[in-house]
């Protein structure tokens, strides 16, 4: 049983990831490509035609419970910062997560030699998960985004309806509650005490099984679970009936604030200039599919529940 020791703070920090971390991403769809989740049969026999020969060897240190070395996957904003995380893990974290995962002792030659931190090993490690996250994961960005942020649309606006003790509890049938500690039903035993940090929701379309836990760089306890429509069951874009209702540059800004956004996260996030995003902002407003707020010398721009309605009735949202 995973259980984690919540507060009343920790359940008013409850948030969601602004994005997925690109390599818990891979590791999960490399997790996927060996199991035998219905959903995923399509995209496993196409994942493993792309899966290069040099990528091949990370089956043998991600299981098909998703839970690879913590090592391997770290929680980042992009592949280059993850990567670079992975070649600095302290050699001796190494070594214990590599012992977690082979109790009698590494039996292939290279968990072995990346144990001992040799360096050419290191290098193929390095090769190894670049290449393997161009070929199952960058194709498929845009759909993967789409779900992403379909899936924060829904959460979001069940926590407004339902409350933070009801969403979690829907994201799986694993979790349960005893009190104000989550349980995730799980042959492991583990306790997670996030003290006042919160938590973190990291949707993944690349997963179908239960919700794991991590810890997030921020000291909250990051859960990892299955978006309600995995990848397989988002389709490719055939035009944009948002775009065509408020241009392409007001319904790309309508999506990005399914999560709270500051102005100049817009700005950098649609690449367009601060007094661009005030005028569209302001014409959302004006509409009532935004709505504005300071936080402190932040300001910060949400969907209203019209907004809501709109993504979800232009098939932008689960």
């Amino acid at each position: 049983m995973l259980q984690v020791h919540l507060t009343a703070e920790d359940l008013l920090r409850t948030k969601f990831a602004s994005e997925p971390a690109p390599l818990i991403e891979l590791s999960l769809a490399l997790a996927t490509l060996q199991r035998c989740d219905p959903v995923f049969g399509t995209w496993r026999h196409g994942a493993a035609a792309r899966l290069p020969t040099a990528s091949r060897p990370l089956l043998n240190l991600i299981p098909v419970t998703g839970t690879a070395p913590l090592f391997l996957d770290p929680i980042s904003t992009s592949l280059a910062e993850g990567l670079e995380e992975v070649q600095r893990a302290p050699a001796q974290v190494v070594r214990e997560e590599l012992r977690q995962l082979f109790p009698a002792g590494p039996h292939l030659s290279w968990p072995r030699l990346l144990a001992i931190r040799d360096r050419r090993a290191w290098r193929d490690l390095h090769a190894a998960q670049r290449m393997a996250h161009r070929n199952l994961i960058d194709g498929a960005t845009t759909r993967a985004r789409q779900g992403y942020q379909a899936e924060l649309a829904w959460r979001s606006r069940m926590i407004a309806e339902s409350g933070v003790q009801a969403t979690l509890s829907a994201l799986h049938p694993s979790i349960s509650w005893d009190g104000a500690v989550l349980q995730i039903n799980a042959d492991d035993q583990w306790e997670m005490h996030p003290g006042g940090n919160g938590l973190t929701l990291m949707p993944s379309v690349y997963w179908a099984g239960r919700p794991m836990l991590t810890w997030h760089p921020d000291g909250s306890v990051a859960i990892v679970y299955a978006a309600l429509t995995p990848l397989p069951l988002i389709g490719e874009a055939r035009g944009d009936p948002l775009a065509g209702l408020l241009g392409h540059t007001r319904a790309a800004l309508l999506r990005l604030v399914v999560i709270d956004q500051t102005t100049t996260g817009l700005a950098r996030e649609l690449r367009i200039s601060l007094a661009t995003v005030s005028t569209h902002t302001k014409a959302l407003r004006a509409a009532g599919l935004i709505v504005t707020t300071r936080a402190g010398k932040a300001v910060l721009h949400s969907i209203t529940p019209l907004g809501g309605r709109l993504l979800h009735s232009c098939g932008s949202a689960a």
